[in-house]
């Protein structure tokens, strides 16, 4: 069987952990490598078992212990081409690392097949996953997007378990501290998922048969963990769903995450 865990979710750094019996990969590597390091442990991995990091886009929260990690490992680099890049433009690929362009295409990393599908987020390139295990079983990570375009939702259908942005409550995030043009962006087609529109999703994918859900990259000053909670058990409910009965749904927290198996 496989592990998913969300290492760290959050505004401020984001990287998940998939493992199998011949090691693992990365989605994203936006914690330092100390703090990725420590948390493989908790997840009952080392770093020398990452075969390959998968980056969804080039924002800091994704990529920021991304160059270290790549160093001390023998882990390829996968990404879209614009994102790839962007990331030697600014120095964040090793010489000797081996880098994968994956543009809407498909890779094979110890036995997992790796695809990627673009997204609508305001960085060239920025992309969410798909993963098809050893086990057959299909794990998919979307985030960063503020729109669910029709390519992210064809991807996404027939997955086992998903991992989805939940990122703000819109009523907190009008009322609360940020700027408006922060606030306009966030809210934007190229910004991210609020609880609402996510909550929607899950109905989709749980007609499809997506049975297993991950609210991830949740604001921490725009959003509370009860709150994506409580708007995705609602819109499930519609359906007559209960969480723990007909689905399993958990909010991802920003660091210290516990393994699911599938």
């Amino acid at each position: 069987m496989s592990k998913i865990c969300p290492l760290f979710s959050g505004s401020t750094g984001n990287c998940t952990y998939i493992g199998t019996r011949n090691g693992g990969i990365l989605i994203d590597a936006g914690a330092s490598m100390k703090g990725i390091a420590q948390a493989l442990e908790l997840a009952g991995a080392t770093f020398e078992d990452i075969a390959a990091v998968a980056v969804t886009h080039g924002h800091t929260d994704h990529i920021k212990g991304l160059k270290t990690f790549l160093s001390k490992t023998k882990a390829k680099l996968i990404a879209t081409t614009e994102t790839l890049e962007y990331l030697s433009s600014i120095q964040k690929i090793p010489p000797s690392t081996q880098t994968v362009s994956l543009d809407n295409s498909k890779t094979e990393v110890i036995g997992m097949e790796l695809a990627s599908f673009s997204t609508s987020h305001d960085i060239k390139g920025s992309c969410g996953y798909t993963i098809i295990l050893p086990e057959g079983k299909k794990f998919s990570l979307c985030t960063d997007l503020g729109v669910v375009s029709d390519t992210v939702r064809g991807a996404l259908m027939q997955s086992e378990l998903v991992l989805i942005e939940s990122n703000h409550d819109t009523d907190m995030l009008k009322k609360g501290p940020y700027p408006p043009e922060l606030k306009l962006r966030i809210m934007s087609d190229k910004g991210h998922l609020s609880n609402s529109c996510c909550a929607q999703e899950l109905k989709a994918l749980l007609n499809d048969g997506t049975k297993r859900f991950i609210l991830g990259h949740l604001s921490q000053h725009n959003n509370t963990p009860l709150l994506a909670l409580s708007s995705a058990e609602s819109a499930l409910m519609d359906l007559g769903a209960k969480n723990g009965k007909d689905y399993l749904l958990s909010v991802a927290s920003p660091k210290n995450n516990g393994v699911t198996i599938i």
